[in-house]
């Protein structure tokens, strides 16, 4: 009877912490999107009258008539774009290494393993210093250009890919690959066509979400010459530019009140691309999960 009352009382404890968990998850999640809708009601009541082809199409101008982001968009889609292009395969072959070949730990993977930790949680600013040392001045001398913002970008996403493809390939169950290799498979072959594509949602939601925030960062540009008024797209990886989170403030601290108008537009059509980027994560995580059942 003693047993079987302890773990009637164990049991009511688990429903009352599970109960107590929901209601606080349940409450967190109304929170959130009640302040995510109230600031995007706040942009599009202060903006819904500018939100026209005219407001994404014009460069920015002193004339708040004229005032655009077009400049401003084509420079994040520069930088991030390039980012991506450089963080997105090295971290992913990174994590590749260290969690199918790097084989048991050992002082370089332990040291390899410190760094990306420590990294991950390394404030951006401090990359923006770095690549001002070293990338725009500095050994390379790239100056303060698309691609010198592109690789600070790069290295500030890059810990968090390599931490979200590794998670990725470690859900992978073991016996895939154990079945591949009984069937004569190599390493390799075992790991690109087992473990990869059933890592692949994981992995690219991860990866889209780390380009998100660089969507957002302005703070290590600042350092790198992104400028706040630029009338012209970017041509190559030389060329000067502009993003969207500078343009915005711009607008937001110009004294005359067209122009915070203006800024909440820039700021709604910010939050229009990043949830596009998160809608195209949770789609090619789906299509990946469909695939993976097939």
């Amino acid at each position: 009877m003693s047993q079987v009352s302890l773990e009637s009382k164990l049991s009511t404890k688990r429903r009352v912490i599970d109960g107590v968990f929901r209601v606080f998850l349940t409450f967190s999640i109304i929170a959130t999107l009640a302040f995510i809708l109230f600031v995007l009601y706040t942009l599009w009541k202060d903006s819904k009258f500018l939100l026209s082809k005219e407001i994404v199409t014009n460069f920015p101008s002193n004339d708040p008539n004229d005032a655009g982001f077009q400049s401003a968009i084509f420079g994040s889609i520069w930088v991030v774009g390039v980012a991506a292009l450089v963080a997105l395969p090295i971290g992913t072959l990174t994590a590749v290494y260290l969690e199918e070949f790097a084989g048991k730990r050992n002082k370089l993977t332990s040291v390899i393993e410190t760094n990306i930790q420590n990294l991950a949680g390394v404030p951006a600013v401090v990359f923006g210093m770095i690549g001002l040392a070293f990338i725009a001045r500095g050994p390379l001398g790239w100056g303060f250009t698309v691609g010198s913002a592109a690789m600070v970008l790069a290295m500030m996403i890059l810990p968090v890919v390599i931490i979200v493809a590794r998670e990725a390939i470690r859900a992978v169950p073991p016996s895939h690959k154990d079945g591949a290799l009984a069937l004569g498979a190599t390493q390799w072959q075992a790991v690109y066509r087992i473990v990869l594509p059933s890592a692949v949602p994981g992995i690219a939601t991860g990866s889209i979400l780390a380009v998100s925030r660089a969507m957002g960062e302005s703070a290590p540009l600042l350092l790198l010459g992104a400028l706040s008024f630029v009338t012209f797209n970017p041509t190559g990886l030389d060329s000067q530019f502009t993003i969207l989170p500078l343009s915005i403030f711009k607008y937001a601290s110009d004294s005359r009140e067209e122009f915070h108008y203006i800024a909440s537009a820039g700021s709604l059509i910010l939050v229009v691309i990043l949830f596009t980027l998160n809608f195209i994560a949770i789609f090619l995580r789906d299509r990946a999960n469909r695939k993976s059942r097939v």
